[in-house]
């Protein structure tokens, strides 16, 4: 398994670089294409407007959004061409979220940023909205950045779940790549997890040719997500691995919590899937 074709969102933004740099550097590794999805978005009112926009308004303000896609999308297939990466432009109307899950239906990968709620600058796509509703495992990376490799530790949330699962599933070409992986369980029950928590996924990752080193923590649960956003540094992990808005029987294992942590405070590249 390996990811042909990867969905990257591209804007206006500050932080589109970021991605688009990790995106081709990740497709280059794996000889596969990126397709750039710029979206015209909607036009969003201040509160208190108070009045209809006129028709003339409306379509200044959609030439300019249709324009702040051309340049994205420009720049996005001039950074493929210095690295010699396949790519493909698409310019789409509609709300954010809703174009870039449309258009995931037959690639491997989506890849977005993740949102910035202190500043105005922060990606209009809501990557909690767009795991809702694509099809596809979806890698959020950073608004602070990341490097753009994705070749060193990877660590994997392991819940058991059905979405964990599927994230692992979905995340072999990266874990090809990893130097280190690294299966996590929290708090931990013999009913879910068996005698030892880790150890059918690492035997199926192992068929995959990918060897791992299993911890166990056993803590106060306060907030899962916050927990492996430590455990992440402490290992010095490059990439988390990781089921969304799913649901254990394990009381402290409510994964809804744990995704909106990650989305909120990442600081490191997280695929999820759900």
């Amino acid at each position: 398994m390996t990811y042909r074709n990867i969905l990257l969102h591209i804007d206006a933004r500050a932080q589109c670089p970021q991605r688009t740099d990790l995106a081709l550097a990740l497709a280059a590794r794996l000889d596969a294409k990126v397709i750039g999805l710029a979206t015209t978005g909607t036009l969003a009112l201040p509160a208190g407007f108070g009045m209809a926009p006129s028709g003339e308004l409306l379509a200044a303000a959609q030439d300019y959004l249709e324009q702040q896609a051309q340049a994205a999308s420009a720049r996005f297939t001039e950074a493929a061409r210095r690295q010699a990466v396949a790519c493909e432009t698409r310019i789409v109307e509609g709300i954010e979220a809703q174009a870039v899950a449309q258009q995931s239906r037959a690639v491997d990968l989506i890849v977005v940023g993740q949102r910035d709620p202190g500043s105005d600058d922060s990606p209009a796509v809501d990557p909690g909205e767009v795991l809702m509703h694509a099809p596809r495992p979806v890698l959020v990376v950073p608004y602070i950045g990341a490097p753009a490799g994705l070749g060193g530790h990877a660590l994997i949330a392991w819940n058991a779940s059905r979405e964990a699962c599927r994230a692992v599933s979905d995340a072999l070409p990266l874990l090809h790549l990893a130097s280190q992986v690294t299966v996590m369980t929290i708090n931990p029950d013999a009913e879910t997890h068996g005698d030892v928590p880790g150890a059918d996924i690492a035997a199926y990752l192992a068929h995959h040719g990918i060897r791992v080193e299993l911890q166990v923590e056993r803590t106060p649960v306060r907030d899962v997500g916050e927990d492996l956003l430590s455990r992440a540094a402490d290992l010095g992990a490059g990439l988390v691995v990781m089921g969304a808005y799913g649901h254990s029987r394990a009381r402290e294992w409510v994964f809804g919590g744990a995704t909106r942590t990650m989305l909120r405070a990442m600081t490191v590249p997280v695929l999820l899937s759900h």
